[in-house]
């Protein structure tokens, strides 16, 4: 469901960019610190965010380290480390394992039960460090999984369970920054959701499964796209606003890079997969016609 909070890379300067990338390597090394080779596997720009987002609101300081990375061997990579970093990175397990343990059931992949396992005395030893964030993610799963089933209508009542979710993820401290963390995090949870909503709209009509946006009565594509944006919009405008109400100035570049743009690149992905699609088809028509 995650992998929607990127960067736009074009739009970054390159000490920003530079920046970015080392919070991203250093979170890749406390996965491989804490979990192993496995853990690096589960590293998504998600968690990344989260890393900057804390950093910029605590101004913590890091720790600089250069390594060899297998991916790139001609050159020393940089890794930025700090407090946040190790939090994000156990975040990082908790909600990997209950989405590898979520597809197990769904989908009986027995490459996601075996990760699972592998994962499972990590889970565990996190699970007991931060017993509220993983009850909340437990909570989410079995929630989310019945309104589901039961094919909720009402589409703020099911992404607002994302968002409940991430709220006690990014409250890290439980501080005096609590309640506007909750409140920006709902609503960028909210945005997940209906972002993959969205994204899946077609392959879930198509298998005849369910989708919150389903329920919308549109008369034509046009209509049911203008409503997936207009909420969309709606959704990270609330998030957005948030932000600009937290105290944050390092890192603020980034983060609005984050907000304002690299949300919005899976969307753009979409729009031109369709319009390829539309044109395939409508050259496809014209054949039909010519023969």
């Amino acid at each position: 469901m995650f992998g929607y909070i990127n960067i736009n890379r074009k739009e970054l300067s390159e000490d920003d960019a530079a920046a970015y990338q080392a919070y991203y390597c250093g979170l890749c090394q406390k996965l491989k610190q804490t979990c192993g080779a496995k853990g690096q596997m589960l590293l998504n720009y998600d968690m990344t965010f989260l890393v900057v987002l804390l950093t910029g609101l605590y101004e913590l300081e890091r720790e600089e380290t250069e390594f060899t990375c297998p991916l790139h061997p001609t050159k020393k990579q940089r890794a930025w480390i700090n407090e946040a970093t190790e939090y994000a990175a156990d975040m990082n397990v908790i909600l990997a394992y209950h989405n590898l343990e979520d597809d197990w059931k769904d989908d009986r992949a027995y490459a996601k039960r075996a990760f699972v396992k592998a994962l499972r005395k990590d889970y565990q030893r996190i699970s007991e460090k931060y017993p509220l964030q993983s009850a909340a993610v437990q909570k989410y799963i079995r929630e989310l999984a019945e309104l589901e089933a039961a094919e909720e209508e009402n589409i703020d009542v099911i992404a607002g369970l994302t968002g409940e979710m991430l709220g006690e993820i990014f409250d890290w401290k439980r501080d005096e920054w609590s309640e506007e963390l909750r409140y920006f995090s709902f609503y960028m949870g909210k945005f997940i959701y209906m972002m993959d909503a969205y994204e899946d709209f077609g392959k879930d009509k198509k298998k005849q499964e369910y989708n919150p946006f389903s329920r919308m009565i549109c008369q034509q594509e046009g209509d049911f796209e203008t409503f997936a944006k207009l909420i969309l919009t709606s959704m990270m405008s609330e998030c957005a606003k948030s932000f600009e109400r937290l105290p944050i100035l390092m890192h603020a570049d980034i983060l609005r890079n984050v907000l304002y743009s690299g949300v919005w690149s899976r969307y753009e992905y979409i729009q031109i997969k369709k319009k390829k699609q539309q044109e395939k088809k409508r050259k496809g028509k014209q054949n039909v016609k010519s023969l």
